[in-house]
């Protein structure tokens, strides 16, 4: 099996792995402690091998196409949160639901978009190019949009300190990675193989880490599964429209074809790996934050394999 093999049967595989750790969670609930004590390793190392393949080194790479860069700056951080404010306002008035749909929907995605990207035609370099300018800005605009967009009133007296766990995964991922890519570029011919081996690696981790948040929070998943059954929608309508604003930015972008996909792939995928320490951070009572960004993963997945024979046979022929 090569790689893009694997990355076309992530549906089935994180599926299997909710599954799993449902039934796990709901059969021997004693075991919550041990999965939750795996949980943090795991998801610190996914999100290492995740960063890893982000080019943190070479931001001004990508800032050579103007017109590129200026039309994905403005559809993931200025049109997409005005869509997510919109979508909330449709939601029930359940503060961990809304929280847990604008964490989601508002960071756009640096990994597995790359993957969709080259299976969709797109232009894969201005993919790889623009990666490391969502994930920095996604990181700092995060806590500015969510304080815009939610009442922040239930979380009163929850403060950094207890968010500090999340935000030291993150962090220490984000500097082992820029580290390692120092280290890879200083010998490029014989390091770069290092990188190839960890390109395997997010989708197993990423199986892992649904089956340790299954399990974990079983008892929440089915406590919540009609309010997690009520956002399904929102994230389908998220993606349509998504593809709608990428058609409408490259047009008036004057985008090539194989970048008008690059831009729609860009903005119809968003980063859960980057959000989900901060959910698994919050306090108890907010479990299903935590439920609804896997949940829009899979949701997200799905919506790949429209956009696959969408945005080339027909947004972007």
């Amino acid at each position: 099996m090569n790689r893009l093999t694997l990355e076309r049967r992530q549906v089935g595989i994180y599926a299997a792995a909710i599954a799993a750790g449902l039934f796990t969670g709901g059969a021997w609930p004693d075991t919550a402690p041990v999965l939750e004590a795996c949980l943090w390793p795991t998801l610190a190392l996914l999100l290492y091998v995740t960063f890893v393949q982000v080019p943190l080194w070479h931001v001004r790479d990508a800032f050579r196409d103007h017109r590129f860069i200026a039309a994905m700056l403005v559809g993931n951080f200025v049109v997409l949160p005005v869509v997510v404010a919109v979508l909330l306002a449709g939601l029930p008035p359940d503060p961990a639901v809304r929280l847990g749909v604008a964490m989601v929907l508002l960071v756009p995605c640096t990994d597995w978009f790359i993957t969709f990207s080259q299976l969709g035609g797109a232009n894969v370099a201005r993919a790889i190019a623009t990666t490391p300018i969502n994930l920095l800005l996604q990181l700092a605009l995060l806590p500015v949009y969510l304080w815009l967009l939610l009442d922040a009133q239930p979380l009163v007296g929850w403060g950094l300190t207890d968010i500090a766990p999340a935000l030291g995964v993150v962090a220490v991922a984000l500097l082992l990675a820029a580290a390692s890519e120092r280290w890879i570029e200083a010998r490029p011919p014989t390091r770069h193989a290092w990188r190839k081996r960890l390109v395997w690696w997010p989708v197993p981790l990423l199986a892992v880490v649904v089956f340790l948040i299954a399990g974990v929070q079983a008892h929440a998943a089915w406590d919540a599964f009609g309010s997690l059954a009520g956002v399904v929608p929102v994230f389908v309508v998220f993606l349509l429209l998504s593809g709608a604003i990428a058609k409408v930015l490259a047009r008036l972008m004057r985008l090539p074809r194989d970048q008008g996909r690059t831009l729609a792939f860009s903005l119809g995928t968003r980063n859960s790996f980057v959000v989900l320490p901060f959910a698994l951070a919050l306090p108890p009572g907010w479990e299903v934050v935590a439920l609804i960004i896997v949940l829009q993963s899979l949701v997200e997945l799905v919506g790949m394999v429209f956009y696959l024979w969408w945005i080339p046979r027909h947004l972007f022929r």
